[in-house]
């Protein structure tokens, strides 16, 4: 499994000025600016300066402390970048082509090792030695470990895939989780069947489900929205989706991306049908499962928790492509700068707050 090189087998990178990250210390304190002067690249390593982040979800809920994370911490999982450094026996792409300075980049939440059995099972989200951008306390050697930085420094056995310049940074930055999550989760519940005509629901009008309902939409899905925001379920429409209805037909694919209506998506599926649970990602109260039913209506109840390379690769390719046909910009509010990281992140948990909320270190 890979692991950090002592000092004496990494490539020192000086970085002047030096480097800055907001380090969160736990609930209720405000964020600290920490300079990191320079790194130490691994092999298959690579340093990024930042163009934009966004805050996700996840984000909010560790700073109002609903879930646990270790301190100190550099939030931040939604990003893109420019490579300014690369170990010098090199880093590949996730399309196995050799990166280079100047490569407009995004990437994966995970730090897979690659060898391990759940890495050789196509698990690599799970991998038995993970790390996660935006999750892990920074120590000696891993300092830039979040996107709440103007620099982070990507370990080798992170899925890296390159992105051109024409696409803006507010589409790109959610790429690296709410549209590859989504891309996972509507390959999983496809499984194999054709989208064209194909009836699909999908509870929650987030980033998430927003991605999926293009996502299925572009693929020739027959796709409805139950979301309890008529403007969000307004702004699913421009991706694809109509309002569900209390008389709407059973779905072959429903997609929970709420994480609030797992009970109601199980019971929408068809005979056959396929519910994929993805927005499960936060404590929450047991969920009374009517096994008899789930039997006998033939459904297939699966979960979606990050995703792997192949699923980052085919999310920005659909950005890339059809993807440029709807509004992902809009998703995007206020920016700010990263000195106000407490600023944004209380933007980002207001009452009619956007999608997302960025931050430019630049």
């Amino acid at each position: 499994m890979r692991t950090l090189l002592p000092y004496d087998e990494r490539e020192d990178v000086t970085l002047r000025p030096a480097a800055v990250a907001k380090v969160w210390l736990g609930v209720g304190q405000a964020h600290e600016t920490v300079a990191v002067p320079g790194v130490g690249l691994g092999r298959g390593d690579v340093l990024v300066a930042i163009e934009l982040s966004t805050v996700c979800g996840s984000d909010v809920h560790t700073v109002q402390g609903h879930r646990t994370a270790p301190t100190p911490l550099v939030l931040g999982h939604e990003s893109v970048g420019r490579v300014i450094a690369v170990s010098t026996d090199g880093a590949f792409a996730a399309d196995g082509a050799q990166l280079r300075v100047g490569d407009r980049v995004v990437w994966s939440v995970t730090v897979s090792c690659g060898t391990c059995d759940r890495c050789a099972a196509g698990f690599t989200q799970k991998c038995r030695a993970l790390a996660k951008y935006g999750h892990e306390r920074i120590g000696p050697r891993w300092e830039l470990t979040g996107g709440f930085a103007s620099h982070v420094h990507l370990r080798s056995g992170t899925a890296i895939v390159r992105v051109p310049e024409m696409l803006p940074a507010a589409v790109l930055a959610p790429a690296s989780c709410a549209t590859a999550t989504a891309w996972a989760a509507v390959t999983r519940g496809a499984a194999g069947r054709t989208l064209e005509s194909a009836r699909v629901l999908v509870y929650g009008a987030g980033l998430v489900g927003l991605s999926a309902i293009a996502i299925a939409a572009d693929a020739g899905a027959q796709v409805a929205v139950v979301d309890p925001s008529p403007e969000r379920r307004a702004f699913a429409e421009r991706f694809g989706a109509t309002a569900a209805t209390t008389d709407s037909a059973p779905a072959d694919i429903v997609i929970e991306a709420s994480g609030h209506a797992v009970s109601d998506a199980i019971a929408a599926a068809d005979i056959g049908g396929a519910v994929v649970l993805v927005g499960s990602v936060f404590p929450a109260d047991p969920v009374p499962v009517d096994a008899e039913s789930i039997v006998r209506r033939l459904v297939t109840v699966t979960g979606v928790h990050n995703y792997t390379a192949r699923e980052l690769v085919g999310a920005v390719a659909f950005l890339t492509g059809p993807g440029r046909g709807y509004p992902f910009a809009e998703a995007v509010g206020a920016v700010h700068p990263l000195s106000e990281v407490d600023a944004a992140l209380a933007a980002a948990s207001a009452p009619g707050a956007p999608l997302r909320v960025a931050l430019d270190p630049r």
